[in-house]
Protein backbone atom coordinates (compact mmCIF):
# COMPACT_ATOMS: atom_id res chain seq x y z
CA UNK A 1 0.00 0.00 0.00
CA UNK A 2 1.43 3.68 -1.28
CA UNK A 3 1.26 6.28 1.59
CA UNK A 4 -1.64 8.77 1.02
CA UNK A 5 0.48 12.05 -0.13
CA UNK A 6 -0.81 15.57 0.68
CA UNK A 7 -0.69 17.58 -2.72
CA UNK A 8 1.15 20.52 -3.15
CA UNK A 9 0.71 23.56 -5.68
CA UNK A 10 4.23 22.04 -7.60
CA UNK A 11 2.34 18.50 -7.59
CA UNK A 12 -0.47 20.42 -9.36
CA UNK A 13 1.65 21.80 -11.68
CA UNK A 14 3.05 18.39 -12.38
CA UNK A 15 -0.16 17.10 -13.25
CA UNK A 16 -1.42 19.76 -15.33
CA UNK A 17 1.97 19.24 -17.40
CA UNK A 18 0.62 15.96 -18.24
CA UNK A 19 -2.99 17.30 -19.89
CA UNK A 20 -2.23 17.63 -23.32
CA UNK A 21 -3.38 19.98 -25.83
CA UNK A 22 -6.87 18.00 -27.67
CA UNK A 23 -5.36 19.01 -31.12
CA UNK A 24 -1.85 18.18 -30.72
CA UNK A 25 -1.08 16.06 -28.01
CA UNK A 26 2.36 16.48 -27.79
CA UNK A 27 1.99 19.78 -26.27
CA UNK A 28 0.58 20.16 -22.76
CA UNK A 29 -1.20 23.01 -21.11
CA UNK A 30 1.51 23.78 -19.19
CA UNK A 31 3.76 24.59 -22.25
CA UNK A 32 0.82 26.66 -24.15
CA UNK A 33 0.78 28.79 -21.25
CA UNK A 34 -2.77 28.07 -20.17
CA UNK A 35 -2.46 28.03 -16.87
CA UNK A 36 -3.29 31.40 -14.92
CA UNK A 37 -3.56 30.71 -11.57
CA UNK A 38 -3.61 27.59 -8.70
CA UNK A 39 -5.20 28.01 -5.52
CA UNK A 40 -4.79 24.88 -3.17
CA UNK A 41 -6.27 25.34 0.55
CA UNK A 42 -6.62 22.04 2.09
CA UNK A 43 -7.57 23.41 5.27
CA UNK A 44 -10.88 24.48 3.19
CA UNK A 45 -14.44 22.89 4.67
CA UNK A 46 -15.34 19.43 3.55
CA UNK A 47 -11.74 17.74 2.53
CA UNK A 48 -9.80 21.12 0.99
CA UNK A 49 -10.32 22.91 -2.51
CA UNK A 50 -8.49 23.25 -5.50
CA UNK A 51 -9.14 25.86 -8.06
CA UNK A 52 -7.18 26.44 -11.35
CA UNK A 53 -8.33 29.02 -13.73
CA UNK A 54 -6.85 28.71 -17.17
CA UNK A 55 -6.84 31.55 -20.09
CA UNK A 56 -8.25 30.67 -23.16
CA UNK A 57 -6.40 31.00 -26.53
CA UNK A 58 -9.09 32.44 -28.18
CA UNK A 59 -12.81 33.19 -27.13
CA UNK A 60 -14.29 31.14 -29.92
CA UNK A 61 -11.49 27.79 -29.60
CA UNK A 62 -13.68 25.08 -29.94
CA UNK A 63 -11.96 22.87 -27.72
CA UNK A 64 -12.10 25.04 -24.62
CA UNK A 65 -14.66 22.68 -23.18
CA UNK A 66 -12.28 19.73 -24.07
CA UNK A 67 -9.42 20.94 -22.33
CA UNK A 68 -11.25 22.13 -19.35
CA UNK A 69 -12.81 18.82 -18.65
CA UNK A 70 -9.42 17.19 -19.16
CA UNK A 71 -7.77 19.41 -16.90
CA UNK A 72 -10.62 18.56 -14.15
CA UNK A 73 -10.15 15.01 -14.69
CA UNK A 74 -6.55 14.88 -14.39
CA UNK A 75 -6.94 17.32 -10.90
CA UNK A 76 -9.49 14.62 -9.86
CA UNK A 77 -8.85 13.81 -5.79
CA UNK A 78 -5.83 15.47 -4.92
CA UNK A 79 -8.77 17.96 -3.27
CA UNK A 80 -12.34 17.20 -2.18
CA UNK A 81 -13.55 20.09 -4.12
CA UNK A 82 -11.38 20.70 -7.68
CA UNK A 83 -12.99 23.66 -9.67
CA UNK A 84 -11.47 24.74 -13.33
CA UNK A 85 -12.14 27.45 -14.95
CA UNK A 86 -11.88 29.56 -18.00
CA UNK A 87 -10.97 33.19 -17.39
CA UNK A 88 -10.70 36.25 -18.66
CA UNK A 89 -8.90 38.06 -15.91
CA UNK A 90 -5.65 38.86 -18.71
CA UNK A 91 -5.70 38.07 -22.29
CA UNK A 92 -3.76 35.39 -22.94
CA UNK A 93 -0.89 36.21 -25.91
CA UNK A 94 1.10 33.69 -27.68
CA UNK A 95 4.26 34.67 -25.94
CA UNK A 96 3.02 32.63 -22.90
CA UNK A 97 3.80 29.95 -24.85
CA UNK A 98 7.11 28.12 -23.03
CA UNK A 99 10.44 27.54 -25.08
CA UNK A 100 9.75 23.64 -24.28
CA UNK A 101 6.20 24.61 -26.35
CA UNK A 102 7.73 26.44 -28.71
CA UNK A 103 10.02 23.64 -29.49
CA UNK A 104 7.42 20.85 -28.92
CA UNK A 105 5.01 22.28 -31.83
CA UNK A 106 8.06 22.75 -34.11
CA UNK A 107 8.56 18.66 -33.57
CA UNK A 108 4.65 18.13 -33.98
CA UNK A 109 5.12 19.81 -37.60
CA UNK A 110 3.92 23.84 -36.41
CA UNK A 111 5.31 26.38 -36.79
CA UNK A 112 5.31 28.74 -33.14
CA UNK A 113 4.40 32.26 -33.35
CA UNK A 114 7.53 34.95 -33.61
CA UNK A 115 8.22 36.22 -29.75
CA UNK A 116 6.53 39.34 -29.80
CA UNK A 117 10.01 41.30 -30.03
CA UNK A 118 10.43 39.79 -33.38
CA UNK A 119 7.11 41.26 -34.66
CA UNK A 120 7.04 44.57 -33.23
CA UNK A 121 9.12 47.20 -35.44
CA UNK A 122 10.19 50.74 -33.08
CA UNK A 123 9.62 53.85 -34.76
CA UNK A 124 7.13 52.40 -37.09
CA UNK A 125 3.14 53.17 -36.72
CA UNK A 126 0.67 50.56 -35.43
CA UNK A 127 -0.86 50.24 -39.32
CA UNK A 128 2.66 49.64 -40.47
CA UNK A 129 3.14 47.33 -38.30
CA UNK A 130 -0.30 45.20 -38.75
CA UNK A 131 0.26 45.60 -42.71
CA UNK A 132 3.41 43.45 -42.74
CA UNK A 133 2.43 39.96 -44.09
CA UNK A 134 3.19 37.49 -41.58
CA UNK A 135 6.63 35.11 -42.07
CA UNK A 136 7.16 31.88 -40.80
CA UNK A 137 10.26 29.44 -40.85
CA UNK A 138 9.48 25.50 -41.77
CA UNK A 139 9.47 23.59 -39.09
CA UNK A 140 10.05 20.58 -41.22
CA UNK A 141 13.88 22.00 -42.64
CA UNK A 142 13.90 24.99 -40.75
CA UNK A 143 13.76 27.57 -44.11
CA UNK A 144 12.53 31.04 -44.07
CA UNK A 145 11.31 30.91 -47.86
CA UNK A 146 7.95 30.68 -47.00
CA UNK A 147 4.69 31.96 -47.92
CA UNK A 148 1.19 32.46 -46.36
CA UNK A 149 -1.31 30.54 -48.20
CA UNK A 150 -4.27 31.73 -46.27
CA UNK A 151 -4.63 33.67 -42.89
CA UNK A 152 -7.32 30.83 -41.79
CA UNK A 153 -6.13 27.97 -40.57
CA UNK A 154 -8.35 24.85 -39.60
CA UNK A 155 -8.84 26.85 -35.86
CA UNK A 156 -8.82 30.51 -35.23
CA UNK A 157 -5.39 30.29 -33.98
CA UNK A 158 -3.47 29.18 -37.23
CA UNK A 159 -2.58 30.00 -40.60
CA UNK A 160 -1.23 28.08 -43.43
CA UNK A 161 1.60 28.62 -44.76
CA UNK A 162 3.77 27.10 -47.76
CA UNK A 163 7.36 25.91 -47.51
CA UNK A 164 9.25 26.84 -50.91
CA UNK A 165 12.47 25.21 -49.68
CA UNK A 166 11.06 21.60 -49.03
CA UNK A 167 7.53 22.02 -50.70
CA UNK A 168 5.58 21.00 -47.44
CA UNK A 169 2.35 22.92 -46.47
CA UNK A 170 2.59 23.52 -42.41
CA UNK A 171 0.42 25.77 -40.04
CA UNK A 172 1.72 28.69 -37.72
CA UNK A 173 0.36 29.93 -34.51
CA UNK A 174 -0.41 33.20 -34.90
CA UNK A 175 1.15 35.71 -32.79
CA UNK A 176 -1.59 37.22 -30.56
Amino acid sequence: MSPVRTPTVEAVWEALAEVPDPEIPLVSVVDLGLVHRIDLDLEAAGGGRLRVELLPTFVGCPALELIRAAVAERLAGMAANVEVAMTFAEPWTSDRITPEGRRKLRESGFAPPAPAEAAEQPGKPLFATIAVRPTASCPYCGSQDTELENPFGPTLCRAIFWCNRCRQPFEQFKRV
